[in-house]
């Protein structure tokens, strides 16, 4: 990748703080948008905006069109097989909800098993355990390895073989710089007939993701992720497990009749999970982001972000008293990490005080932190904008905030 190009697209880099240049390696939380975005959503708004399908006027044929295309750049990415697998949400956290509320209560019931891991973030936790409260389903739990090395894949095979109703897991976590091995674990739960949940917040648009390959029934991911606008993400689905779910909100567009004295009928996915009025600027300019790193490259992106971590972690790791948590060898583009006798917040206020964006916390996965030891981290996540150069910063000023604490 020409990386000097890609920032030139980037706005946010000709920011200071403190008269130090923004660095900023937040990407995990957001990821920062290019111009062609923004410009792309601002066009939109001065042209093109009305609100979408059943209108015959001009404007509103002409945000239709935008937002199915949309639809279908999505579909794209993912190689789904076609647009109408895609429901639009606000993002991952609506899609697991949706998907909860909709699936979930059609499918498990009393005595039911639905599968995690104990590395998933809130969103693809917090839902699942409230189903199976409300249900009276279980849950259990892959275990991950010492320090968040690897999910144990032997663990999985046999709590699969047990056949529970549903495995929702994370295929790039938030914290531990590791990348699940989605087809095999998708081909384990589908040899016992159990339907698969993906998590792709970290995945989508930071490196090729295929559905097809990788066999699974569901998987969610935002936007404001990968370069695109915050309020809208995607649900992606089985047509077949799609048409047999009932409506989750209710409202406009998503219904075929409605009656005063009998039962609405609903219209078939994606437009039954649409309710309202959606997002339609969002949708815009989601679709531009998605050319935006299409065109880019989302192998030369993932092995960019890649080799920063790997290059940030072999550093970091000279650093007294600092630990890095799952494997030696990063397969993504992050790295959470503790210091003995140093808080994670206080890195992170030194560290913007310098100009370095980085976040602290428990990075919406208690469970796992706690299990790991550190109810905080301080976390560096990288994406296609950032260098070297960043990574040197890094390092010094994680070196800096440590003898300035101790």
């Amino acid at each position: 990748m020409d990386i000097t190009k890609i920032r030139g697209q980037f706005p946010f880099l000709r920011e200071s703080v403190n008269g130090h240049p923004l660095i900023y390696l937040d990407n995990a939380a957001s990821s920062q948008k290019p111009d062609r975005v923004i410009r792309r959503m601002s066009r939109f708004l001065e042209s093109e905006y009305a609100n979408v399908h059943r209108g015959i006027h001009l404007l509103s044929e002409r945000a239709t069109t935008a937002y199915e295309d949309a639809r279908a750049a999505f579909a794209g990415l993912l190689n789904a097989e076609r647009p109408e697998e895609v429901i639009f949400t606000r993002g991952t956290t609506e899609s697991v909800n949706l998907l909860a509320n909709t699936w979930g209560r059609v499918n498990i019931g009393t005595g039911d098993t639905i599968l995690l891991t104990e590395m998933e973030h809130h969103s693809n936790l917090l839902p699942w355990l409230h189903l199976a409260q409300e249900t009276g389903a279980r849950v259990d739990f892959v275990p991950v390895l010492e320090n968040g090395a690897a999910l144990d894949f032997e663990a999985a095979r046999c709590l699969l073989a047990k056949r529970p109703k549903l495995f929702a897991f994370v295929h790039v976590p938030n914290t531990l710089g590791l990348e699940n091995p989605v087809r095999a674990l998708c081909g384990l739960a589908r040899e016992s007939g159990v339907t698969t949940f993906v998590d792709g917040a970290q995945s989508v648009g930071h490196q090729p993701v295929d559905v097809r390959d990788l066999d699974c029934d569901f998987l969610a991911c935002s936007a404001h992720k990968m370069c695109g606008p915050s309020g809208i993400g995607g649900l992606w689905g089985r047509q077949e497990l799609l048409s047999a779910m009932p409506p989750w909100q209710y409202g406009g567009e998503m219904v075929d009749r409605a009656y005063f004295n009998k039962p609405a009928t609903f219209r078939d996915p994606p437009a039954r999970f649409e309710a309202g009025t959606p997002p339609i600027l969002e949708a815009a300019g989601w679709a531009e982001a998605i050319r935006f790193l299409t065109e880019t490259g989302l192998e030369d992106i993932r092995e960019h972000s890649v080799e920063l971590a790997n290059l940030a972690a072999r550093q970091l790791r000279g650093i007294d008293g600092l630990k890095i948590f799952g494997p030696d060898v990063r397969q993504s583009g992050i790295v959470a990490f503790s210091i003995s006798g140093v808080h994670a917040h206080d890195v992170a206020f030194f560290a913007n005080e310098r100009g370095l964006a980085l976040r602290a916390g428990h990075h919406c996965a208690q469970p796992l932190m706690r299990k790991l030891g550190s109810p905080a981290s301080s976390r560096a996540s990288f994406s296609l904008y950032n260098t070297r150069q960043d990574v040197e910063a890094l390092v010094g000023i994680v070196r800096e905030a440590v003898a300035f604490f101790r």
